[in-house]
């Protein structure tokens, strides 16, 4: 009997790496066999595309659909778009319940994903007539497999224990009620399957046509590889008592709760593995130069997302089609014909270093609304500049603008970009390159429009209309300085899931806090902050003195010390990226801490252009605009309890049986 392709497998088709055709049209769904698909060169490719679509959309779908950027402190969508945005919102603030919907669709989407790799493993073979070749075909399937680990990792991440299955299952099989599997036995298979692939799939698909660009190398292996083991070992899940006692319905604990230092050990030298690999490739951290030579940080770190291809050094996995042009829509003034209110966090805003390097921040007074500001970093919060603040580079926000320095050559013969006007709020000078690829404040040029933003209320940017930055900021970070949005020009680049910066502070975290006097981890940590132009560490057999920058490097004594370095550079050098603020939050146990508060931002109310905290209508002042809620129960995304009661071997998330 011929084999009946079924909705399962029919639902997981169309999407592709860049582009495909959907078959199904070219033939009923009650005709189209197995045979037929796996006998034809195009059907076959357009499966394996199939497979290919649940990988997240690092703009678009991190941000709304997936939710994972709307969920730490650093990306902050309107909630004034609850209507469309209910979702993702409610977990904000803490509605979030057994029955609430997610359109990340992981608990259903990824098995199917994985049962249709499963059937493309037991089905494709060659055509040598259609030039499909044994290898061809093992490739492939290899990819599959791959696919499969990385689905079940992205399962394993979000729900913490899942159902499993290593081939093809059954349908009918009573077998298919199984319960869950403990986190350490799950990541141990995907660990082992992505070594083994790691060995047999190629390093890079650019020596062969654009179609390939995105598909699975042994370099993406490594990476997944790494930032699994990375969350593997933190404290979210290794050591954590609060899960003590939790048991899957065989018995078995879903957690470790006994702490394990080789789990760190593990973790660093997966992160070395990964970047030793990738070296060897040929990735390395994107740098763009002045013309005099030096180092210019603030393209350096805006080119690392619009660099694409071959020329992209510093891209370990990407999505090739992604929907950045929503993204940036968002993220574009509602003046400007955007939908201005993807903004950013007071937190973030905070979290930038001043151009010397120093905190302007170092804590706060009970909540977000009392700073404790570093009187020696040289910061204020008070009053408006003097001057413009020039930069030597080619990053050019001003361009436009009457009366800028906007491109003008020094004695020095390099290119100096004003990077803040003379009366600016303070707050926003003298601070690290990085700040100013990420924060669009009041008042600032936005060229695409010729004029500054107007972020006070009934302003042409402003609220109170759900099209508006609520904290008083919109976000800049990935948005390209080529969007027009008003002619609907959004200049492609790939979407990037994993990149070599972020491997080198997993390698330097995983390393402090398995061998805490290796003078690695500061050679990656510190690499990462010559990059962005900020003073570098010295510590662990790195001297005194200046830096590769010529700033004076900045000391650091301990283990204590060098893991508060490098949770902040994480904060500030993958913020808005792929979720990984709101991963970090939950694996290092703070997510309760950082989030379970009220949020402060500029007064989304205020009609003024002033900083006098006593006067209401003063637009720049911290204020209070929303209360976050974050239960312990939210580490975990739970199980919908309509699963639950259909498979009575499913246990439900860790203190989500009452709801």
């Amino acid at each position: 009997m011929k084999k009946l392709i079924n909705n399962i497998g029919l639902s997981c088709l169309g999407l592709c790496l860049n582009s495909c055709v959907d078959f199904i049209d070219n033939a009923p769904d009650d005709t189209l066999t197995l045979e037929m698909v796996f006998d034809d060169k195009v059907r076959m490719e357009d499966w394996l595309s199939g497979v290919y679509n649940k990988i997240p959309d690092p703009y678009w779908g991190m941000l709304r659909d997936y939710g994972y950027d709307s969920m730490g402190d650093d990306l902050d969508p309107s909630q004034r778009w609850y209507q469309w945005w209910g979702n993702t919102l409610n977990f904000v603030i803490g509605q979030w319940f057994t029955n609430s919907t997610w359109d990340a669709g992981l608990w259903n989407g990824c098995p199917q994903r994985i049962r249709s790799a499963y059937l493309f493993i037991e089905n494709a073979h060659p055509i040598p007539g259609q030039h499909v070749t044994e290898q061809d075909v093992e490739t492939m399937k290899n990819e599959c497999r791959f696919l499969i680990a990385y689905y079940y990792w992205m399962m394993l991440e979000a729900y913490g224990g899942i159902p499993f299955f290593d081939g093809l299952a059954d349908v009918e099989s009573p077998n298919l009620m199984r319960g869950q599997k403990s986190f350490d036995e799950m990541v141990t298979w995907i660990d082992n399957q992505l070594v083994e692939l790691s060995k047999v799939l190629p390093e890079t698909w650019l020596n062969k046509s654009a179609q390939y660009y995105g598909r699975a190398t042994s370099i993406m292996c490594l990476a997944v590889r790494a930032r699994m083991l990375l969350f593997a070992a933190s404290p979210l899940v290794n050591g954590n008592e609060w899960y003590k006692g939790f048991k899957n319905y065989d018995g078995q604990e879903r957690f470790n709760s006994t702490y394990d230092l080789k789990k760190w050990e593990k973790a660093a030298t997966a992160c070395k593995e990964l970047i030793d690999a990738a070296h060897a490739a040929g990735h390395d951290l994107n740098r763009d130069y002045n013309d005099d030579g030096s180092l210019d940080p603030f393209m350096s770190c805006y080119n690392v997302f619009f660099k694409r291809g071959d020329v992209n050094k510093e891209a370990l996995f990407v999505r090739p089609d992604s929907n950045f042009g929503e993204f940036e829509k968002h993220c574009v003034p509602r003046g400007a014909s955007g939908n201005g209110g993807v903004g950013i966090y007071q937190t973030l805003v905070d979290a930038f270093s001043m151009q010397n390097g120093k905190l302007p921040i170092t804590g706060y007074n009970g909540n977000y609304g009392t700073p404790i500001i570093n009187q020696e970093s040289g910061y204020t919060e008070k009053g408006f500049s003097a001057e413009k603040d020039i930069r030597k580079t080619k990053y050019n926000l001003y361009r436009g603008c009457p009366g800028a320095t906007v491109d003008s050559i020094g004695s020095d013969g390099a290119v100096y970009n004003q990077v803040a006007a003379s009366g600016t709020y303070n707050m926003y000078v003298n601070r690290e390159p990085r700040f100013y690829l990420t924060v669009m404040w009041n008042r600032q040029w936005y060229h695409q429009a010729s004029r500054e933003t107007q972020f006070m209320s009934n302003e042409m940017d402003g609220g109170p209309t759900h099209d508006a930055p609520q904290a008083g900021y919109l976000n800049r970070k990935r948005v390209s300085l080529e969007t027009n949005q008003r002619d609907g020009q959004h200049p492609y680049r790939p979407g990037i899931l994993y990149r070599l910066g972020e491997a080198y502070l997993n390698y330097a975290e995983a390393l402090n806090e398995s061998d805490p006097s290796n003078p690695d981890i500061l050679k990656y940590l510190n690499l990462i902050r010559e990059r962005a132009g900020v003073p570098q560490y010295s510590g662990n057999g790195i001297s005194d003195g200046k830096d590769s920058n010529g700033f004076d490097r900045i000391p650091l004594n301990g283990q204590d010390e060098v893991r508060e370095a490098i949770y902040h550079e994480r904060r500030v050098e993958l913020c808005c990226e792929n979720g990984l603020r709101y991963f970090d939050l939950r694996r290092w146990k703070k997510a309760e801490e950082v989030l379970d508060q009220p949020m402060y931002g500029m007064n989304f109310s205020g009609t003024k252009l002033s900083d006098d905290e006593n006067d209401a209508s003063s637009f720049y002042k911290r204020t209070q605009y929303i209360v976050r809620k974050y239960e312990r129960k939210f580490y975990w995304y739970p199980i919908y309890q309509d699963e639950i009661d259909k498979d009575p071997t499913l246990v439900q998330a860790p203190f989500w049986n009452n709801q």
